[in-house]
């Protein structure tokens, strides 16, 4: 018998390097890039138990689908405490397609550096 014990998104950016510094600065994380010095081909970002992995391709861009579902997509979703300050915290920053002043009060969209959308609402 085996057992799961968790799953991580792991996400293709174009400059690992300036998403993990996104990663850092704006929520927080602690980074692991590979190798240990620029240029980086490679990292994952932990905090709180929470793990995301990015994996360099040089010119990548991500397609923007939000045009295709009314109601948004993403690209993971993070159940968290403290979504409003979260908001307080990036709203001025980074681009945000869900607001907390939309009538889903308790969810946050969230583009990164790196593109990937992130989804966080209330545990």
């Amino acid at each position: 018998m085996f057992k799961l014990i968790s799953a991580v998104p792991t996400f293709l950016v174009a400059d690992v390097g300036a998403t993990i510094s996104w990663y850092e600065t704006e929520p927080g994380f602690t980074s692991y890039p590979s190798p240990a010095k620029p240029p980086y081909v490679f990292a994952n970002v932990c905090r709180d138990g929470i793990e995301i992995m990015f994996q360099l391709l040089r010119g990548y861009e991500k397609l923007d689908l939000h045009r295709l579902r009314d109601r948004g997509v993403w690209d993971a979703y993070v159940r968290m405490e403290g979504v409003k300050e979260l908001y307080e915290a990036v709203h001025d920053r980074v681009e945000i397609k869900l607001s907390l002043r939309q009538p889903v009060l308790r969810r946050l969209g969230i583009r990164s550096e790196g593109s990937e959308w992130l989804r966080c609402g209330f545990q």
